[in-house]
Order: C-alpha cells, then structure tokens, then sequence
C-alpha cells in the first residue's frame, strides 16, 4: 500500500535510538512490510541487549494509518511488554486517531501522549507493578 506523503515513504531502516532507559523510535510516512518486520525486530533486539524499560513510538510524521500500521503499532507494544518495556505513541494527530478508532483498533497495551517529550516524562513516572525485572515467580 503506498501513500503519497510529503515526507515520502519510508523506506530501509528506520532508527532505533536509546535515550537513557527508554529507546524511540520515529516513524515517517508510509511504513512497508519489510521495513516493519525489521523494525519490529531492532526494537525486539534492542530491548534484549540494552534492558530498556521504555519504548517511545513518536507518529507525528505519520499523516495517515491504515489497519496494517494499526496493527504493527500493536504487535511492537504487544512485544515490548513481553520484554517488559512500556510502550507510549506519541504525536498521534487527530485525523490518526478518528481512523484507528473508525477500523476498530483499540491497541491494547498502549499508552498514548501528544508529545514525545510528555511521553518520555510518562515512562519517567511510576512504574505500575506488572514486572520485577528477574524471573516470574508463580504463587501455589
């Protein structure tokens, strides 16, 4: 699916860039399969190697989403909690948001902010008690 965006599409790798404990990420345009696929897999990588507790996707650039970008915004929230990173999209314009919410995606897991400066603060905050950082422990 390509779109005509000022921007242009985004095409090869999109930069995956760690600022303390948090990595972001900033998606310009339109996002292809592969570009997607390889970008779900730095920032799966990247969380692993550098033990980040956040993930700060900043959309601002993004003019238009379809339900494909919907859902690769929802597969690398669904996958940074797994590696137990926070997610927050950021920059989200309004037209962004009337259409997830028209194609149904409530992308689970995501938080939102309207910046990627309030979202760093965001992530700076509290942590809600879903994780102690070692393994699992089961109560019986």
């Amino acid at each position: 699916m390509n779109h005509d965006f000022s921007s242009g599409p985004v095409t090869g790798h999109v930069p995956v860039l760690k600022l303390g404990d948090v990595l972001l990420v900033t998606l310009q345009g339109d996002l292809h399969d592969s570009t997607a696929q390889q970008l779900q897999q730095d920032i799966g990588e990247t969380i692993v190697g550098t033990g980040v507790t956040g993930l700060v996707i900043d959309i601002s650039g993004v003019e238009m989403v379809d339900s494909f970008l919907g859902r690769v915004l929802a597969e690398i929230a669904a996958q940074a909690t797994l590696l137990a990173a926070r997610t927050v999209v950021a920059g989200m314009r309004p037209a962004v948001a009337i259409t997830l919410v028209e194609l149904g995606l409530t992308l689970p897991g995501l938080r939102t902010a309207l910046t990627a400066e309030a979202a760093m603060d965001l992530l700076a905050g509290p942590h809600p008690a879903t994780r102690s950082g070692g393994p699992r422990q089961e109560s019986r």
